[in-house]
């Protein structure tokens, strides 16, 4: 199938959007437009962009996952995410096409993406395996650092700290500040980082104690955004 299928994802969780945002970029075919964190938002980007696909979140801010789509003369295909299994009865009598419950894995994004193009009688979509690490003492990333570029193991990063323009590592035994965006460099970390708050984003692996507040790694206690909470929540006691 040649044709990009342009994806909208609506969700005011910026955690669970980064997540969708990996899994779409898995698939070729899969192109995403815009993400939007309300109804609102979303309205005005079906207003002037080409959307056949939404991930939408159910519960949000004002008006409701289910209230935008029965709120929408012509709206596109819908795929609704969400942490609660409560409105699935109801989701489904709107047609959508699938119902995805938080955190999604990528075998169930990839299970609900075909369903998307066997309704619409598509061949199959086609998955780009990324390229596998053989060995976490293998995975590193260079970072620019006083004109240096130094090599930085994933293992050994225990957290990254915002900034403004710029991030500071935490390794095991250095602190490294190179010029960067959080939100950039979290797109070049391993699936096992998660992003806890706006400034800061953590290796789960390195967690010793958790409270509904904050996470000690290292003898550091590191600050859960509110916006980040409900979903670190259930990541934390989900393992």
């Amino acid at each position: 199938m040649n044709k990009n299928i342009n994806c909208l994802v609506v969700d005011d969780e910026p955690l669970a959007v980064g997540l969708l945002e990996k899994h779409i970029k898995r698939f070729s075919q899969l192109n995403l437009v815009a993400t939007s964190w309300n109804a609102l938002e979303a309205f005005e980007v079906l207003k002037t962009q080409s959307i056949d696909l939404i991930f939408l979140d159910i519960q949000m801010p004002g008006l409701s996952g289910i209230e935008f789509v029965k709120s929408l003369q012509h709206p596109p295909s819908v795929i609704f995410t969400t942490a609660y299994r409560d409105y699935a009865v109801e989701s489904y009598e709107l047609d959508v096409v699938d119902y995805l419950v938080k955190p999604i894995t990528l075998d169930r994004f990839f299970k609900s993406i075909n369903k998307y193009f066997d309704k619409l009688e598509h061949t199959p979509i086609t998955y780009n395996e990324p390229k596998k690490i053989e060995s976490i003492d293998e995975s590193f990333i260079y970072v620019n650092t006083n004109r240096k570029y130094v090599k930085v193991l994933f293992e050994e990063i225990l957290f990254v700290e915002s900034l403004k323009d710029y991030i500071r590592i935490q390794t095991n035994d250095q602190k490294i500040t190179t010029k960067d965006k959080i939100s950039l460099f979290e797109k070049k970390l391993p699936n096992y980082f998660l992003r806890v708050h706006r400034s800061y984003i953590i290796n789960s692996k390195k967690i010793k104690a958790y409270t509904s507040h904050d996470i000690e790694i290292a003898g550091t206690e590191i600050p859960i955004g509110i916006s980040y909470k409900k979903q670190i929540m259930a990541f934390l006691q989900s393992n």
